[in-house]
């Protein structure tokens, strides 16, 4: 009688005048590789307890043979596929004990061995098609050639395959609690808390896990396999074999390269040139994020976007042979924005704002009548604020406001307008704003394009300043007021303290110097002076200067600062 093993290592060598033994599982059977298989080139021994990884063309099947030396043997074989859905079947090959040999004793040459083996379908013992890891497991297996074969319709794609006639003292991939299910705990705009039951694998066999958790749009996987394959897409062509003795050179067909090629030269099996290659290996963005977290079984996920609906794996690996088990998975959507309450301009009404630090508001104004044009006026109060104006969706105004600006926009009938304001990274933010089909019935007063206040120096005394500042062609009321200050105080404080859209209302009635009306219809002329007496020797003076417009609404100039001589 033939041994099993010896008639594996006739099938699988080729007819030369070198010779090999085949290793059993106690003489490290798995680190064997068969190094010629120029007869056989599309077979494999499977070895005993350990997990193989490798790879698939599209409609080209593979096979993987392993031995069961003694009946009764447990046998358990799992495959793993990555990437793309596999069909896979194990059979149970009926091998020639003795050969005949026209009586010599002598035995059959081997390809006629292995062409027997081929033509025999064998009994199938089990077959599954899909992208899950599947297992076939026997307690009891008869002894013999044990075929796995292996098929991929979809496309090229990786996969691993694990077989051991020890399956109770292997254990080689990490156990799962009775409740497999990754929970979500806690759920936000941006942020979603995971939760799982630990691994037996850790407690009871003591061990060393970690979990990795798997974040992407998309859908669940299914094993930690089919992640790694999604993260290395752009890879593929690398991890493919190089063609040789052990395949044949049109398995290249399906790889790496477009369908529209196939069938036609052969070119691609020579190196392409750096411009092609850039071009058909290019990197696509993988929008999958795989974190691992150590032992821990909670975990939070952020910086998500809002009102997106995300899937989320587990997986628990061995941290020493890197075999991993696959949880099932959840998904969820996080929350969406607060909505933002859009405010109503009404024409010609002064609409006063805030906006929080980083924050947003919507506001709309509908024109009642037709209209040829839109003016806004906007007052920014203290920081910067940015405006966007979209007219029936379409974005026609983004401006960074400080201080005071005025846009005037064409009109369109019935048209929608839609103002977007953000607000300022450093700080909240205050602002007035206007919108008007009828700029010359504003409320508000117009302005010179230069708000500053000039203070001249060669006119200052111990006790008054001179100071001037511009107007416009029409007639408005402007009022002065002083406030004493300490001397250290800066432009920086000036900004950052106040308000620029309060009123001379919220003054003192004692900081008030006076009000005037002037204009020109030269704005060369439209210039106005002031001297402000009474001042104390020595001291520092915050000037401010209010224009009232016909409204009663009123806009601050730029503040001034100002020092009397301390001798005179």
């Amino acid at each position: 009688m033939v041994p099993l093993h010896w008639c594996l290592l006739w099938l699988l060598l080729p007819l030369s005048s070198r010779t090999q033994k085949l290793p059993t599982r106690d003489e490290e059977l798995f680190q064997m590789q068969i190094r010629d298989k120029a007869f056989f080139h599309d077979s494999s021994v499977i070895p005993d307890g350990a997990e193989i990884s490798s790879y698939l063309f599209r409609d080209t099947p593979k096979r993987y043979f392993f031995v069961v030396e003694e009946d009764n043997t447990p046998l358990s074989v799992t495959v793993t596929p990555c990437d793309a859905p596999l069909e896979w079947k194990l059979s149970l090959q009926e091998l020639p004990e003795e050969a005949s040999g026209e009586g010599s004793g002598d035995p059959e040459p081997l390809e006629e061995q292995r062409q027997q083996i081929i033509n025999e379908e064998g009994t199938e013992l089990f077959s599954y098609k899909g992208n899950d890891v599947e297992y076939f497991i026997s307690s009891s297996s008869p002894s013999g050639l044990y075929q796995l074969e292996l098929l991929s319709t979809e496309k090229d794609t990786h996969f691993k395959v694990y077989a051991t006639t020890t399956p109770e003292s292997d254990q080689p991939y990490p156990e799962l609690p009775y409740d497999p299910r990754v929970d979500v705990t806690s759920l936000g705009r941006t942020t979603v808390t995971l939760a799982w039951k630990p691994s037996p694998t850790a407690s009871l066999l003591k061990q060393p896990i970690q979990y990795c958790v798997v974040i992407n749009k998309e859908h669940n996987f299914k094993s930690l396999c089919a992640v790694e394959a999604k993260l290395s897409a752009d890879d593929a062509f690398m991890m493919a074999p190089k063609p040789g003795l052990d395949f044949s050179p049109f398995d290249f067909a399906h790889f790496g390269f477009p369908s529209d090629n196939l069938g036609k030269e052969r070119s691609f099996l020579t190196k392409p040139s750096p411009k092609l290659g850039r071009h058909v290996y290019s990197r696509p963005k993988v929008d999958i994020q795989k974190i691992c977290i150590g032992n821990k079984n909670i975990f939070t996920v952020s910086d998500l976007k809002p009102d997106t609906q995300y899937y989320f794996d587990v997986f628990v690996a061995n941290s020493n042979s890197n075999m991993s088990t696959a949880y099932v998975g959840t998904f969820a959507r996080t929350k969406e924005e607060a909505k933002q309450k859009t405010v109503e301009l009404k024409d010609g009404k002064v609409t006063d704002v805030f906006v929080k630090r980083k924050g947003a508001k919507f506001l709309r104004f509908a024109p009642v009548s037709s209209h040829q044009k839109v003016t806004f006026f906007v007052h920014s109060c203290l920081d910067a604020i940015q405006i966007q104006v979209r007219r029936d969706g379409k974005l026609l105004l983004s401006q960074n406001v400080e201080g005071i600006r005025q846009f005037q926009l064409r009109g369109k009938p019935k048209a929608k307008y839609l103002i977007r304001l953000k607000g300022h990274k450093k700080g909240a933010s205050m602002l007035k704003i206007l919108a008007t089909t009828r700029p010359s019935k504003q409320p508000f007063p117009s302005l010179p394009e230069d708000t500053r206040i000039k203070a001249f120096d060669k006119l200052r005394t111990c006790s008054s300043a001179t100071v001037a500042w511009l107007g416009t062609q029409e007639r408005n009321k402007f009022c002065i007021y002083k406030k004493e200050v300490d001397d250290n105080y800066n432009e920086d404080q000036k900004k950052r303290e106040q308000n620029q859209c309060l009123g001379p209302d919220t003054r003192k009635k004692s900081e008030k110097v006076l009000c005037k009306y002037f204009h020109s219809q030269n704005l060369q002329k439209a210039v106005t002076t002031e001297t402000i007496k009474g001042l104390l020797p020595g001291k520092s003076y915050l000037l401010d200067v209010y224009v009232i417009g016909h409204g009663g609404h009123s806009v601050k100039y730029q503040s001034k600062v100002v020092k009397t001589r301390k001798f005179c």
